[in-house]
């Protein structure tokens, strides 16, 4: 329902026509008589709260206070009688709640609907409850692809956590820094869910840290979930693949799987997520207020609209972004009228610079901030933005036991993994060992996996015996280690070119 709801508000906004919205506003009359009531037996009526998003929606749309007073209520009923559970975190409500537990999906569906009752409502409650989760999310139980849910079945260990008795879970948050590679559940449909609440929680604050995670998501881990060639998907996105090691049982299997009717595959939620979210894009990209123009997202594009405090703006942006950071926005179109433009620095890009009209900007660029250029702008004017993207080996907090002693390689927006495909002959997955310092060299390949920036460098091998398959426990190899090259692509890309084993953690090399 909640995503006819929405679907139907949309389809008003893009045609002007009302025959999909009469459906949705029957719909919504129906659900207003059944719950505005707050009726108790209906505490724990459902499962995946994506009617909050939608009833709020409806209220945009309409204007008709009553929807938003449903959308309240739904949030109001989470987590408000006893008996529910963690699994659709309906144990607690929300505005008390401290950690992010249970079903990833129905988790951030649950706190978008609950930002989009903050824009509406203002209250500080559950913008105060949204910050507390947020932070527990990011800070503890997301993966570096932005991923969000690391257990396919288990139970949410209270013992590990804060409080209460355990509840059964699946495809749910895991423990602080419970963060597994090779059963990494981290559905499409959740990483998707967490761009979309990042997304709803930038409009709110216009604080850069959200744009920063919406970003992860778009370019690895909801990426990752389409095969190259859109014809196939991922419904999990682990970070670590083993040939020959069964996959969980309610695991995707790997991508060179089809998706026809005959396919094994029976739930089909993710694909049609992934198209919504790529056609809603050019949404998210930018950000208007009364006297600014945000740029969330870097990309060739047009910008053509009319600014909320009245007056035409047109922006033809242009780069290869993600694999160079130039970007060049060229202004044609601008009101008479004294304008921000806000350009978000990522995180990464330290030592970013900008020039306005050829002349480097006399104003401070840190990263992962906003920096704004507020003047009157003119047909012709050029803002050239420099994002320095250096390659960077990032560890993981020492609390995540499996990725002790091993480092991820980021370059700009993108995460990259070490497939081995790209191995030299003979060299298993599990002999490889990066040094502690390699040289990296970046090259783009434009008739590799339609077009991707690779990043080659000199890694280790170890002995042989290292890795004989009869032991469990082996004394530490003492021969001569083998230096070899390697190449690795981007993450999203992985599993493109038949069955393969990945990694995105890679072992460093002692001593090294």
């Amino acid at each position: 329902m909640g995503h006819l709801l929405t679907a139907a508000c949309i389809h008003h906004r893009v045609t002007g026509k009302d025959n999909f919205l009469s459906v949705a506003r029957k719909l919504g009359d129906y659900l207003c008589t059944i719950f505005l009531p707050r009726p108790k037996e209906l505490a724990h009526f459902g499962f995946n709260p994506s009617n909050i998003m939608g009833a709020a929606e409806l209220y945009r749309t309409t204007g008709d206070a009553k929807y938003l007073r449903l959308a309240k209520t739904f949030v109001d009923m989470r987590g408000s009688a006893p008996g529910g559970s963690d699994q659709n975190q309906a144990k607690v409500p929300l505005r008390q709640e401290q950690e992010a537990v249970g079903h990833a999906v129905t988790a951030a569906y649950l706190w978008c609907g609950a930002a989009d009752v903050y824009a509406e409502t203002g209250e500080q409650a559950l913008l105060d409850s949204l910050s507390r989760l947020w932070e527990d999310v990011t800070q503890r139980k997301m993966y570096i692809t932005g991923g969000t849910a690391a257990l396919h079945t288990g139970e949410a260990d209270r013992r590990l956590l804060r409080r209460w008795p355990r509840d059964s879970v699946h495809e749910a948050f895991g423990a602080p820094y419970q963060l597994p590679n090779r059963t990494a559940y981290n559905e499409t449909c959740a990483n998707i869910a967490n761009a979309m609440w990042n997304w709803r929680m930038l409009a709110l604050t216009g604080d850069a840290k959200y744009a920063e995670v919406m970003e992860q998501v778009l370019y690895n881990s909801m990426l990752s979930g389409m095969g190259s060639e859109g014809r196939d998907y991922f419904y999990t996105n682990p970070l670590r693949r083993v040939d020959g090691q069964p996959m969980l049982s309610n695991d995707s299997l790997a991508r060179w799987t089809d998706t026809t009717p005959s396919s094994p595959l029976r739930c089909f939620c993710c694909p049609p997520n992934v198209a919504r979210t790529l056609a809603e894009l050019s949404g998210w990209a930018y950000g208007m207020s009364a006297d600014a123009v945000w740029v969330h997202l870097y990309g060739s594009n047009v910008l053509d609209s009319r600014l909320p405090g009245g007056g035409e703006i047109r922006l033809v942006q242009q780069t290869q972004y993600p694999w160079d950071g130039q970007v060049t926005v060229a202004i044609e179109k601008a009101p008479e009228r004294e304008l921000a433009l806000r350009l978000r620095i990522p995180g990464w890009a330290a030592g970013a610079t900008i020039q306005v009209n050829g002349q480097a900007a006399e104003i401070e660029i840190a990263p992962r901030s906003y920096v704004e250029l507020r003047r009157r702008w003119s047909a012709g004017d050029t803002i050239k933005i420099e994002l320095p993207m250096e390659i960077v080996m990032v560890e993981a907090h020492p609390l995540v036991e499996e990725n002790r002693n091993h480092t991820a390689v980021l370059r700009g927006p993108v995460v990259y993994c070490l497939e081995s495909v790209d191995l030299p002959a003979g060299v298993l997955l599990d002999a490889v060992r990066l040094p502690g310092h390699p040289v990296w060299q970046v090259r783009h390949d434009a008739d590799l996996l339609r077009g991707v920036a690779v990043l080659e460098t000199e890694a280790r091998r170890l002995p042989s015996s290292r890795l004989a398959p009869a032991l469990l426990y082996r004394a530490l190899p003492t021969g001569a280690i083998d230096r070899i090259s390697v190449r690795l692509i981007p993450y999203y890309a992985w599993a493109n070119r038949g069955p393969s084993e990945m990694t995105v953690w890679i072992p460093l090399a002692n001593g090294d």
